[in-house]
């Protein structure tokens, strides 16, 4: 079941919605607006090698790779 990230235009609030059977946010959790659209997602990834060491991160070339927050929408990024 994905997560995926939603922006809404009314207020601006940023949020995560689990979906279930397809179905997406009809409105924001904050002030209701039904303007609500989903945001392109980053995702992360590992490639080890041979040996099991890590060769590449998808973090490496982001520009909040010292980032600790949960997604990009908690950081503001």
């Amino acid at each position: 079941m994905p997560i995926y990230e939603y922006h809404c235009n009314g207020c601006g609030h940023d949020f995560e919605y689990l979906v279930l059977g397809g179905g997406e946010p009809d409105q924001c959790p904050v002030c209701k607006a039904d303007t609500v659209c989903r945001l392109m997602s980053t995702c992360g990834f590992v490639s080890k090698g041979s040996g099991g060491q890590t060769v590449n991160t998808s973090a490496s070339s982001s520009s909040c790779s010292g980032c600790s927050a949960s997604s990009c929408a908690g950081c503001g990024h």
